[in-house]
């Protein structure tokens, strides 16, 4: 019988925190962890997605120091966590004051493993368990405040479709705030950045032991 998400998240990862937001705690893949060295072939013969829930990424970890560091981003705000990986970013905003948080995601394991972050730092948001982009802002863009999303440009499909659901939130009024450490299918137009930091992380995850990631504000 194949183990449910919460099940399998326990038995494949291990509490760690993100180097630059140490005050978060996660439910992370680690050397130390079997879905570390799982390939995505073995992982697909088990009818498992590719774990990107368990890795805190660059952008994620950029948006919640940015957070951290500046609560008055989301403090009394309606906030919403695009694509949310394992909720860094979320959990950021919670602690920071804002008014109230969702996350969204489409793989049902990140949105178990956000549940489990959540509980890990004494902390609720809403999970969103769908996608967004396929909606229409009306509804969901027009509904936030502040939109963060981060790693969201690393391939060229869902790069264009996430850029035309942030800029819809932005004309509807949000403050989207999109964290990228150079991938491959960001914009060149419509983008202001805010803020930089040099993220540390892994060669086996990225091409450099640190990535310099940049907080844009994304235009209407």
């Amino acid at each position: 019988m194949t183990a449910g998400p919460a099940d399998f998240i326990c038995a494949n990862t291990a509490v760690g925190a993100p180097p630059l937001a140490p005050e978060i705690r996660l439910y992370l893949a680690s050397e130390i962890t079997p879905i570390w060295r799982a390939s995505e072939e073995s992982l697909a013969r088990d009818g498992l997605p590719p774990p990107f829930w368990a890795f805190c990424w660059p952008g994620g970890q950029a948006l919640a120091r940015h957070i951290l560091d500046n609560p008055e981003i989301v403090s009394g705000k309606r906030v919403l966590d695009f694509a949310a990986g394992g909720g860094v970013a979320a959990i950021a905003a919670v602690t920071s004051g804002a008014k109230s948080v969702a996350a969204s995601e489409i793989d049902p394991f990140a949105c178990a493993a956000m549940a489990m972050n959540a509980a890990l730092n004494n902390v609720e948001f809403d999970i969103l368990e769908r996608d967004l982009t396929g909606e229409e802002n009306a509804e969901d863009g027009g509904g936030w405040d502040v939109v963060l999303a981060g790693d969201v440009c690393y391939e060229r499909p869902m790069s264009d479709e996430v850029m035309d659901y942030l800029r819809a939130a932005a004309k509807l009024g949000a403050q989207v705030l999109m964290a990228d450490p150079g991938r491959n299918f960001l914009p060149e137009m419509g983008l202001a950045e805010r803020a930089r930091y040099d993220v540390p992380t892994s060669t086996e995850l990225e091409d450099s032991d640190v990535r310099e990631t940049v907080i844009w504000r994304v235009e209407a």
